[in-house]
């Protein structure tokens, strides 16, 4: 965690130099690009520029460990509860059945492992520019990006707020986690069966959610205070005006963008299968 108690890591990368409305405009059309496909070929550079960009930004991996894990198991079990409950959903994409894997009840087929591997693809694509954004960007910037695509002033501010304190709030929980367990109320299966476990794991819980409420209770009566939310419109410390790069990458996304709806309306309109 930094000094500002935010997920964001300082550097000079080409990320970090963009606008938060650009990073924004950039992360929604690679969304859109993302979830109009179901064809391997668009995914696999997709995923190779967000992996080199992701590179060159230069974030410590031990600060996104946890995103990066997380996507990974959700990846991993998404395509196991696939392939164990429609083994053979491809078919339905493709018109064909080539068996592989006997299951017993059913068999899973070559058409259904390549389905899994495209979905796959699908959601490990978004990984990187989702890092991107939320490591490259600081709080205070992305909520006045927020503010300046229309968004109100106070939904943006009440983002930037969540943003800073996702931190401190992790840091609060393992310390309330390592305090627990060493009276002996840990959360491993050495700690007892599983309801004993969970009792153990709300007794650190609770806690926590209790500070967070105190925190936000503080934070809401010192913004009232200083007559935050009195105004319609505010300015922000962070606020810049976009330089000539900025309006190059937000046009560059666009353009990618209206090319990715050609691309679908005109040519990959399917699942893309190469062996049918």
């Amino acid at each position: 965690m930094n000094r500002t108690g935010s997920l964001y890591v300082t550097g000079n990368s080409l990320f970090h130099r963009l606008d938060g409305a650009v990073k924004l405009v950039l992360f929604m059309a690679w969304t859109v690009m993302t979830y109009m496909f179901l064809d391997l070929r668009v995914f696999v550079p997709m995923l190779i520029v967000g992996i080199a960009l992701l590179v060159t930004a230069g974030i410590p991996f031990k600060r996104m460990a946890f995103l990066f894990w997380l996507m990974i198991i959700f990846t991993v079990l998404n395509g196991i509860f696939i392939l164990l409950i429609t083994p053979t959903f491809g078919t339905r994409l493709t018109g064909t059945d080539t068996p592989v894997i006997p299951l017993g009840y059913n068999t899973i087929n070559a058409e259904t492992l390549f389905y899994v591997l495209t979905l796959s693809a699908k959601y490990l694509t978004l990984l990187p520019i989702t890092i991107l954004c939320i490591f490259t960007t600081q709080p205070s910037e992305f909520a006045c990006s927020l503010n300046r695509i229309g968004i109100p002033y106070k939904i943006a501010y009440a983002v930037s707020i969540a943003l800073r304190y996702i931190p401190d709030l992790t840091e609060e929980f393992r310390s309330t986690l390592n305090s627990m367990q060493a009276r002996g109320m840990g959360i491993s299966k050495e700690d007892g069966s599983i309801m004993q476990r969970l009792r153990n794991l709300a007794a650190v819980v609770v806690p926590v959610l209790q500070s967070a409420l105190h925190r936000i209770d503080s934070v809401t009566n010192a913004m009232e205070l200083r007559g935050f939310g009195t105004q319609k419109r505010r300015t922000w410390y962070s606020g810049k005006d976009m330089k000539s790069l900025d309006w190059t990458i937000a046009v560059l996304g666009v353009v990618l963008l209206g090319a990715g709806i050609w691309l679908k309306v005109n040519v990959l309109r399917n699942f893309w299968y190469p062996f049918s």
